[in-house]
């Protein structure tokens, strides 16, 4: 399912953990695509609260360090301008 239609339908009830891809964003994509999701998914996900950002699944063997390394600092250096 898409986030919106998750965050619109059960965002009053639920909190959301993940968002992150781990099959194609954080394998395979850039550093700049991994922090453009993060910012993208914080901005569906995080209003009104009830989310928690990080990967949907474990992280793999095949993740380049430098995307986890760019997911966790974006989420941090976004939500502090978010504040």
């Amino acid at each position: 399912m898409q986030p919106e239609v998750l965050k619109a339908e059960f965002g009053d009830r639920l909190t959301f953990w993940g968002g992150i891809d781990t099959q194609r964003i954080l394998p395979f994509g850039t550093v700049e695509e991994v922090r453009a999701e993060v910012r993208r998914i914080i901005d569906i996900l995080g209003p009104g609260g009830g989310f928690v950002l990080n990967s949907v699944h474990n992280i793999q063997g095949d993740v380049p360090p430098e995307n986890i390394v760019a997911m966790f600092d974006e989420a941090r250096s976004y939500r502090r301008n978010l504040m």
